[in-house]
């Protein structure tokens, strides 16, 4: 018996280490790619300018951009200009969607509002809210608030239809039984639809971290001092290609970097998702 139990132990701790070890080298591998490929665009676009068979009037140049990125993060100006659209951006997310979630959660409670609602809601959600931006300047004035009111019209209203539609989607079998047991229609909703509705609610902070970003440059582009909107807009003018470069690529970064937050977010909320994603990884 001893005999076969050692072998089995082995087997177990072997397929319980694989993974990992498999996911360690296929992560290096992977980003090594992924950094060889940017450095052959880089080479090759740079090669391109020297050569001049690409304008670094109206594409730039990577050395020109490196050097534009290393002067502003000395100087600050890059550091703050970031921080201003993060913050923004992150105020506009965070209002927006945690409204746009309790509305469209308290929806399912009256069919009959929800249906009084729907309308203006598809009406609301077919204009382009970047449209909305010169009426919120008129309102709010130049500054934070302005912002703020952008991103917030962006990611509300994508909050509030994926909430009202996960709560409509909520197991029908699964309420009936707790109507059986006794429960009201606050404890169904406590108990089931919330919990239900969280996996869609959390999958709308992907794309509402993108729709936040977008209200505040908008925002920044229309009337700003400061941000990367105000710093890509007042490049573009003066065809100071560089510098809209790098505006461009600090927002790309920001939003890598924003995304992987909520990743983060949504395995501390939802750690069964996590554990399944292990599970598939082990097969």
């Amino acid at each position: 018996m001893s005999d076969l139990s050692a072998p089995i132990g082995m087997v177990e701790v072997r397929e319980t280490a694989s993974p990992s070890t498999r996911r360690v080298p296929e992560i290096v591998y992977r980003t090594a790619i992924q950094l060889g490929l940017l450095a052959v665009v880089l080479g090759l676009w740079e090669t391109g300018v020297r050569l001049g068979w690409i304008s670094a009037f109206l594409f730039g140049s990577p050395v020109g951009i490196a050097q534009f990125a290393v002067k502003s993060i000395t100087s600050g100006q890059l550091l703050f200009d970031t921080w201003t659209t993060v913050f923004e951006a992150s105020l506009g997310f965070v209002i927006g969607t945690a409204a746009g979630s309790v509305l469209g959660l308290a929806l399912w409670y009256s069919p009959f509002v929800a249906r009084t609602v729907e309308p203006i809601v598809v009406a609301f959600n077919s204009v382009p809210k970047i449209a909305f931006a010169p009426i919120i300047i008129l309102w709010f004035g130049t500054g934070l608030t302005s912002k703020v009111a952008l991103s917030i019209s962006l990611t509300a209203i994508v909050a509030l239809i994926a909430a009202y539609q996960a709560a409509k989607d909520a197991d029908v079998d699964l309420q009936g039984l707790m109507v059986t047991l006794g429960a009201n229609k606050h404890h169904i909703f406590h108990r089931v639809i919330v919990p239900s509705s969280l996996p869609a609610i959390v999958a709308t902070f992907r794309i509402n971290v993108g729709f936040g970003l977008v209200g505040a440059v908008v925002g920044e582009f229309i009337s700003s001092q400061a941000g990367l909107g105000h710093m890509i807009f007042t490049a573009s003018s003066l065809y100071d290609l560089d510098t809209v470069w790098v505006g461009l690529f600090t927002l790309m970064a920001v939003g890598f970097v924003l995304y992987f937050l909520i990743d983060w977010i949504e395995r501390r909320l939802l750690p069964w998702k996590a554990s399944d994603h292990r599970s598939e990884l082990r097969v």
